[in-house]
């Protein structure tokens, strides 16, 4: 369902664009959703209807009849819940180094007790083969008493940087994860992107049978703000709910999360999403290849990472486009493009207008 948002912008202000997949409120039928159920009375803290039938719709589309389904508000709060309590005191997660809990949560998971051991990424992915290798150095130290144990591993699916994992990694990573004892975590705040894409094989039933623990991400796909965590095995996470609470990651009024994900699964909404964005960031790559700008990671999702001089930079983040991702040691810069369901095409060909070499 595309939507004109211009009514609700400042005619005297520019709005911002393609700078990331959260600036927009809601797709249109997620806030109907919430407005036709504003007027109700239900239970609160998740206990209510709607909750329930979100939850349901998510176990039919995992497959997986018996998964418990909780409601978090971010996904920063979901990570440092989930691994908490999945960790004991003595352990860490093992995440790549460009990985969100590594570099853009603010140590929200070592705030908790558990450090997070970093491995150098290929493509911003964790290399199932230097995995095996970590694990075996730390089972083989002599001196590992005195070293924080590995419990457990981070992915996210899309990658920082927008690339995949594929189920052949997905699978050795699990694998590593069972011989070890590790737990296998996913990050799925962009998952809709990783769903709708065609280079993706990895389903979110594939996601059930393989992981201990995974986040249906809804604030960068379409909601205003949540994300639904499935535990594939019931009670993998004793008293969830009371660690919740303790975390402050129990909302009183629960409904506006099972409302919003109920929208997003009823007639594949959170597919569609998915899709649309995935449609925008294909007409946008080619755009920035054919001007002759080189992509920094082989993203097929709706991340786009080029490098730009500081003046075009400066010019672009002043017209409201594109986002700050790296500054490089000659002074130039590495701008992000993260294109959604609200993206228009006028706002791609403005882009690739003023990045156009003989008008930047």
């Amino acid at each position: 369902m595309a939507a004109d948002y211009s009514a609700y912008s400042d005619a005297n202000v520019k709005m911002p664009a393609l700078g990331t997949d959260y600036m927009i409120g809601a797709h249109p039928l997620v806030l109907k959703a919430l407005a036709d159920s504003n007027g109700l009375r239900t239970p609160g803290y998740g206990t209510d209807s709607f909750c329930e039938d979100a939850a349901s719709a998510i176990r039919r589309a995992c497959h997986c009849p018996e998964a418990e389904v909780r409601f978090f508000i971010g996904g920063t709060q979901t990570n440092a819940v989930v691994l908490s309590s999945l960790l004991a005191p003595y352990q860490g997660v093992v995440a790549v180094d460009s990985g969100h809990i590594a570099a853009h949560e603010a140590g929200a998971v070592e705030r908790g007790g558990h450090k997070v051991l970093t491995l150098p990424g290929k493509e911003g992915k964790i290399d199932p083969a230097a995995l095996k290798t970590f694990w075996a150095s730390w089972e083989k130290d002599e001196t590992r008493e005195h070293m924080v144990m590995p419990g457990a591993v981070y992915l996210s699916q899309p990658t920082e940087i927008g690339t995949l994992y594929s189920l052949a990694e997905l699978k050795a990573i699990h694998d590593i994860c069972r011989s070890s004892g590790m737990a296998l975590y996913v990050d799925g705040a962009r998952l809709a992107y990783a769903l709708a894409c065609e280079e993706n094989d990895i389903t979110l039933a594939d996601l059930a049978a393989l992981c201990d623990a995974f986040y249906i991400g809804g604030t960068k796909c379409g909601a205003l703000f949540g994300e639904a965590l499935v535990l594939p095995r019931p009670g993998r996470i004793p008293r969830l709910f009371s660690i919740m609470k303790q975390s402050g990651a129990v909302l009183a009024k629960g409904r506006l999360l099972g409302i919003q994900f109920k929208a997003l699964f009823t007639d594949n909404l959170y597919f569609r999403i998915g899709r649309e964005a995935l449609e925008k960031a294909d007409r946008l790559r080619k755009g920035l290849q054919e001007a002759g700008y080189p992509l920094l990671s082989n993203s097929p999702t709706n991340q786009i990472m080029v490098p730009v001089s500081a003046p075009l930079y400066h010019r672009l983040i002043q017209e409201g486009y594109g986002g700050f991702w790296a500054l490089k040691e000659d002074g130039s810069f590495e701008i992000r493009f993260v294109t959604d369901f609200s993206t228009r095409e006028e706002e791609i060909e403005e882009l690739l207008s003023l990045m156009n070499p003989r008008n930047a």
